[in-house]
């Protein structure tokens, strides 16, 4: 596209593009339309990627599809990643591609504990029976071992049925916060108590937006407005009226119910998922060095990564942290 018609785009963006105009994006998320994925489909449905001079396709995910080897095959061009331990795993394997930006500024990871238990600090989890995923025993249990002494013994197979857990009053369950425990608490009738791990020093970013390394090289100019767009789209999936995503949603995913993606949005905002420490001076999708770094280091620590690893090429800091959509968030 011609950087006159890129300026144009970008200057007159209340004025939607024409049809030929358009550059065609695709974009694979890593699992199934939800909430979770909202503030892409909201820039899809209300118009904000046309008004960036993009035609996007959302490629959903799912348990049989894998979005991230259609991103290196060069068949999708952005790829939404779980979290920075993805990125560093790129990068020890030699995958080319980097994270441009962070759509979440806490991973919504949790651990459920029954309301009985009166545990009040994430170390008093430590005695009960643990649900944990086969992943989450490389990833965020592994941290939990080295920084809080959390010990293998306890854990038994998470196989995202919370039935085991709430038969077991003395047990504790990993899930999302946006979804778990609504989960839960409709089909057991108790609230469970939450305790979110970004919150107790878990630093990873979530919701990554990903792309090949040939993509930043050869269309910056296409990365940025991509990445821009889909700022926009949170702010207004988070702060807006988010029907035309939710409705984007539900058609994609009939499973998603009014309740369940209006529950999934108020937890967003109430635990600083989407926006909330760098974001809210730098905009939603801000990263910064001391952060990643922080974090590589915890990894390092607790065995997850090695300590060699050139982990500065997982990201760049090129097209995030610009301030954009600012203007978008409620002034209260």
């Amino acid at each position: 596209m011609p950087r006159a018609l890129t300026a144009a785009l970008l200057t007159l963006a209340a004025a939607p593009a024409s049809a030929e105009s358009l550059d065609k994006v695709s974009f694979g998320t890593n699992w199934v339309a939800e909430a979770e994925h909202g503030g892409f489909f909201q820039a899809v449905a209300d118009g904000t990627y046309k008004k960036y001079g993009l035609d996007v396709t959302i490629v959903p995910g799912g348990p049989n599809t894998n979005n991230r080897i259609l991103e290196i095959a060069g068949k999708i061009d952005f790829f939404m990643a779980a979290n920075t331990l993805m990125s560093f795993d790129a990068v020890a394997n030699n995958v080319p591609v980097v994270t441009v930006a962070a759509m979440f500024q806490k991973d919504p990871e949790v651990l459920l504990a029954h309301p009985e238990t009166k545990a009040t600090k994430l170390e008093d989890l430590k005695p009960l029976t643990l649900f944990v995923s086969k992943e989450g025993m490389t990833s965020y249990f592994q941290w939990l071992k080295s920084e809080y002494g959390f010990s293998d013994k306890n854990v038994r197979p998470y196989t995202f049925n919370p039935q085991p857990f709430i038969a077991n009053p003395k047990s504790a369950m990993q899930g999302y916060v946006s979804s778990e425990p609504f989960a839960v608490e409709k089909a057991a009738g108790f609230k469970p108590t939450i305790f979110l791990l970004a919150d107790y020093g878990f630093n990873d970013y979530s919701t990554l937006i990903e792309t090949r390394r040939d993509m930043v090289d050869k269309k910056p100019d296409l990365v940025q407005r991509f990445v821009d767009a889909s700022i926009i789209g949170w702010y207004h999936y988070i702060y807006g009226d988010n029907s035309a995503g939710n409705a984007l949603i539900k058609k994609l995913n009939p499973e998603m119910t009014d309740a369940l993606l209006a529950n999934s949005v108020a937890k967003m905002k109430q635990y600083g998922i989407v926006d909330s420490g760098d974001s809210l001076k730098n905009g939603i999708g801000a990263m910064s060095d001391e952060r990643v770094t922080s974090f590589f280091g915890k990894m390092v620590k607790a065995g997850v990564v090695r300590p060699n690893l050139d982990y500065r090429k997982s990201y760049t800091l090129r097209f995030v942290n610009k301030g954009v959509g600012l203007d978008l968030r409620p002034k209260n």
